[in-house]
């Protein structure tokens, strides 16, 4: 099993960040290679729903991509799992308040039983270099904040 996390802390209130990784329709913004999510089935921004995401790299829907919400905590915790294709991958977005900011942890693992020891090291990579864009979600919202 690969494992990857990391946090910020992001100068916003922990519902503000919340209700915006909420709606995965907002990870064009601040993920790279995503060009758009699609809501497939399910009420939006809600346990149980299923997105499906378009990459950049190819502009065509990722059928293997499509995830479910799984659980959510209002302002606490949002998780997820790839339903569809070989990646096996849970992950999740855990939210702390401190005083007027909000820390962020952003965990994926995957569950490939399958995956030799050659492409580990890859995969780990890659999942690092995901969970590492939390930093373009800060910035983001803590531009967001002080431009309004």
């Amino acid at each position: 099993m690969a494992f990857a996390e990391y946090e910020v802390v992001i100068r916003r209130d922990a519902m503000s960040v919340y209700n915006f990784l909420l709606d995965p329709r907002n990870l064009p913004f601040w993920r790279d290679g995503i060009r758009g999510v699609e809501l497939v089935s399910g009420a939006a921004c809600s346990k149980g729903a299923i997105y499906r995401p378009r990459l950049a790299a190819t502009g065509r829907p990722a059928a293997a991509g499509e995830f479910q919400l799984t659980a959510t905590r209002p302002g606490a915790e949002i998780q997820f799992q790839a339903i569809a294709g070989p990646a096996q991958l849970h992950g999740g977005y855990y939210l702390s308040t401190e005083g007027s900011s909000t820390r962020v942890r952003f965990a994926l693992r995957s569950r490939n039983a399958g995956l030799s020891l050659l492409m580990y090291p890859r995969l780990r990579r890659e999942m690092m270099g995901q969970v590492e864009q939390l930093e373009q979600l800060k910035s983001l919202l803590e531009h967001r904040q002080e431009a309004a």
